[in-house]
């Protein structure tokens, strides 16, 4: 098994292909964290770590005169509260007492074959050919009768391991939770960088680097989403790690919801890494005989730089995530009508621009908002789902026969979580929405966020959401949320449990997906949330393809696809080619350049067909034929950044090979002028050595000539100016 346990030393050995995740049970029961890295030859690391009397870090009673002993100093798997260690705990619940502690002890642990699961929550899953294991290690408060599971997923040849927690009330009183967290690391040094992604709406995922420094460092979400403001994942690696060498862990929380992600850099220059539910606004209830389950964090390592923890996780997330067919399959090329029409269409605008696309290689039509009754602006109309039979007089499920017809696929767009204070359903049922007694409402597109831990919204959601898609005939569904919650209140549900409203609307949220997703398997759904405001692999688990940002502009684009990058696969971030001047920027760039940029994505356009030349359409079939030659590599190989577009100004590129390393793709894009330019060699990564490799114009150069000499972006290629290079390998 890739878990092992010593009777004798109490140690946890917990093996991958490439590393070693190591913890002991002490002579008090603790369960101290010894090691996480490379993999070693499972020899017991403790005599290595040095205890020593430290003012101020205090003793446990059990540990008599020994003051070398402080859970302050050690290093631990899940650290309490009120137990004398005062770094950064894993939980705070208040007892029946209304007391805060929590010290738990080993009271026992499980190993078995396959994966653990997580209630009513994303989590990964074994897949054929995977090698999976688990532990559970209880930990127990013998004076409440408190107990914490810590569980741990080892999937062995893909050097991950996932961690959550399992919270259960075995005293003879309500606790309430204040904080909970799904891991905690604790690191011997702190001698890391902290890397992290975000931003702002229509400008998300941006690269954040900086050292950890004493004190707490922390990024996370209050708006009830993940949020366009920080993505929720991190990355610590050691000083000077670059995409080649260097230690590197990796986290991403399996949640969409408010959470935190914190680091503490201690008085010993120590370091510990909490990630999970944000604590703020969080309070939740465990009566006697309760469970409360965290959500999962994916965690890896790698001593090998950041492109090889980009490649750990994008092969998990690619095989062990998605429940459907759509993540490893070729996406249709679509035409999204957003900012080809806005809200100002009608049926033959539609239906016009869904002919025109025939010519531009498209395979999927999609009608984005607008297609509902009072809905002429981001005003109104949300709630009653009802076709407004002035702009489509004989309804969606003609104009999708209409389409399908032409030999496209159909889509629409949805945004069932949120109601227009100007709609039916808000006049018939006001107490759905959240809003505060006494209070008027936080104002946000004149639309309120509907109380998703209710049963009865989530069944009026359901059947409206399926009414919809089953009558339309819709082969793709974008679901979108275009605001953040305020004003959390619910009248459902008790006065002292207000504190679980946040954490139960993500709950009601993945119950509806799971009614709705689950049951049309053969339709593709698209995450968005104004764009990347819901960017997550709690998202992920349950729609293979998330729209990447609002802002369509290709240069922009450059940098919201390089922070997503390092932990989302391609195939998962919605890409379209836009019309010039670009709708968010006024910025003018190539057809060419847009169409590269977007080839990232899962490609398609969001424009008008009759703002185009008869050469541009063309020009648009075309790059679809190449997105659609090369998508096999795309979806199926690993990705390599090739330069970092916060450090070098000059130009952007990037590339994709294919698994076996024949076959790879290579962009680039120059994104600065200059006079007098300086010549580019762009060093390619991930080719074989010793092979030769052909380019599409005959040339032909060995896989080390072009890692160390690299391709030229010469002086002729302007600003936002653009190549793309293809090559396979020859005899």
């Amino acid at each position: 098994m890739a878990i092992v346990y010593n009777e004798k030393t109490g140690i946890f050995t917990l093996n991958t292909k490439n590393t070693t995740y190591q913890m002991a049970v002490d002579k008090y029961g603790t369960l101290l964290h010894q090691y996480y890295g490379i993999r070693i030859l499972g020899e017991d690391l403790n005599s290595l770590f040095v205890k020593n009397d430290r003012g101020f870090s205090p003793n446990p009673h059990e540990a008599g005169i020994d003051r070398t002993y402080s859970l302050d100093t050690l290093l631990q798997e899940f650290s309490g509260y009120g137990d004398g260690d005062y770094r950064l705990p894993s939980i705070c619940l208040v007892n029946g007492d209304g007391s805060y502690a929590f010290c738990g002890r080993v009271s026992g642990h499980r190993i078995y074959h396959g994966k653990y699961t997580v209630e009513k929550m994303p989590y990964l899953q074994e897949q054929d050919g995977d090698t999976v294991d688990t532990v559970e290690i209880y930990l127990t408060d013998k004076v409440t009768g408190v107990d914490v599971t810590l569980l741990y997923g080892v999937f062995e040849e893909k050097d991950v391991i996932t961690r959550a927690v399992r919270i259960t009330n075995h005293g003879t009183k309500k606790i309430v939770l204040e904080k909970a967290m799904s891991v905690m690391l604790d690191f011997i040094d702190s001698d890391y960088d902290f890397i992290h992604f975000g931003g702002r709406h229509a400008m998300e995922h941006e690269y954040h680097r900086q050292p950890v420094s004493y004190g707490i460092q922390s990024i996370g979400s209050t708006r009830g989403y993940s949020s366009h403001q920080h993505n929720p994942c991190a990355i610590l690696c050691e000083r000077g790690a670059t995409e080649e060498s260097g230690d590197c862990y990796g986290f991403i929380l399996e949640y969409s919801g408010n959470f935190l992600c914190e680091v503490e850099k201690t008085q010993f220059r120590q370091m510990r890494l909490n990630m999970g539910i944000h604590s703020q606004q969080f309070r939740w209830n465990l009566e006697v005989g309760d469970v409360f389950h965290t959500p999962e964090v994916i965690m890896t390592y790698t001593d090998k730089g950041l492109t090889s923890l980009t490649h750990k996780f994008h092969d998990v997330l690619r095989s062990n995530l998605y429940r459907g067919k759509f993540m490893n399959q070729l996406r249709p090329v679509l035409l999204n009508s957003w900012e080809a029409v806005y809200f100002d269409f009608n049926e033959e605008k539609l239906l016009e621009i869904a002919k025109a696309s025939l010519n531009m290689g498209t395979e999927l039509f999609v009608v984005d908002d607008g297609w509902f009754t009072n809905r002429n602006s981001d005003r109104s109309g949300l709630g009653d789902w009802e076709v407004d039979l002035e702009k489509l007089p004989h309804g969606l499920g003609w104009l999708s026969e209409q389409v399908h017809q032409m030999g496209l696929k159909f889509g629409i767009w949805i945004e069932p979580e949120m109601v227009s204070q100007k709609s039916q359903l808000y006049k018939d049922h006001p107490n759905w929405a959240y809003m505060i007694p006494g209070r008027s409402p936080v104002q946000g597109r004149e639309q309120l966020v509907l109380d998703l831990s209710r049963e009865d919204v989530r069944d009026y959601l359901v059947e409206k959401m399926n009414h919809i898609i089953e009558t339309s005939k819709a082969d793709y569904v974008k679901w979108d949320a275009n605001r953040h919650l305020c004003d959390v209140f619910s009248d459902r549900i008790y006065e002292n449990r207000q504190g679980e409203i946040l954490h139960r609307y993500i709950l009601g949220l993945y119950d509806i997906m799971d009614r709705i997703i689950l049951t049309h398997p053969n339709v593709l759904f698209e995450g968005c949330s104004g764009g990347g405001g819901r960017f997550d692999a709690g998202m992920l688990y349950y729609q293979p393809q998330i729209w990447g940002s609002d802002d369509t502009d290709a240069i922009a684009r450059l940098k919201i696809q390089y922070g997503l990058s390092f932990v989302y696969p391609s195939q998962c971030i919605g890409s379209h080619v836009s019309v010039c001047p670009n709708h968010q920027t006024g910025r003018t760039v190539p057809l060419r350049t847009r169409a590269i940029t977007a080839m990232h994505g899962t490609f398609g356009f969001e424009l008008d067909p009759a703002l185009l030349s008869e050469e541009e359409k063309t020009m648009c079939q075309e790059y679809a034929k190449i997105y659609k030659a090369n998508a096999a590599i795309m979806l199926e190989g690993d990705y390599y950044r090739l330069s970092n577009p916060y450090e070098q100004n000059a130009y952007t590129a990037w590339m994709h090979v294919s698994k076996d390393k024949t076959k790879a793709v290579v962009s680039m894009v120059r994104t600065e002028s200059q006079g007098n330019a300086l010549i580019y060699y762009v060093k390619l990564k991930g080719l074989k050595n010793d092979a030769m490799y052909e380019l599409q114009d005959g040339r032909r150069f060995s896989g080390a000539a072009l890692r160390k000499y690299g391709l030229p972006i010469t002086w002729d290629i302007k600003e936002y100016e653009a190549m793309q290079y293809y090559l396979h390998q020859v005899k």
